[in-house]
C-alpha cells in the first residue's frame, strides 16, 4: 500500500467530513513529505487530545518506510 493511500485511508476513518480529506507526497532531495489536509472543524479529530493521533499516524507512517532511502515525514496542514 502506498503511504498517501495509507495516510488517506486512516484520516478518512478519523474525521465526520471524509471528502474533505487530501493527502500529497512531496518528494524533496533529501526526504520525503506527506501533506494531510482536512476540513478545519475535523483538525481536533486528527490531531487528538495532546497530539496522540496526530503522533500515531506518524509512527505508523514511520514504521512502514524504515526500509525506504529517505525519511518519510506527515504534516497536517
Amino acid at each position: 500500500m502506498d503511504m498517501v493511500e495509507l495516510v488517506k485511508f486512516v484520516a478518512q476513518k478519523l474525521v465526520d467530513k471524509p471528502d474533505a480529506v487530501d493527502v500529497r507526497e512531496v518528494d524533496g532531495p533529501e526526504s520525503v513529505v506527506i501533506e494531510l489536509r482536512v476540513d478545519p472543524d475535523d483538525m481536533g479529530k486528527v490531531i487528538g487530545k495532546q497530539g496522540r493521533i496526530a503522533k500515531s499516524i506518524r509512527t505508523v507512517v514511520k514504521a512502514a518506510t524504515l526500509k525506504n532511502e529517505k525519511p518519510v515525514f506527515v504534516e497536517i496542514i
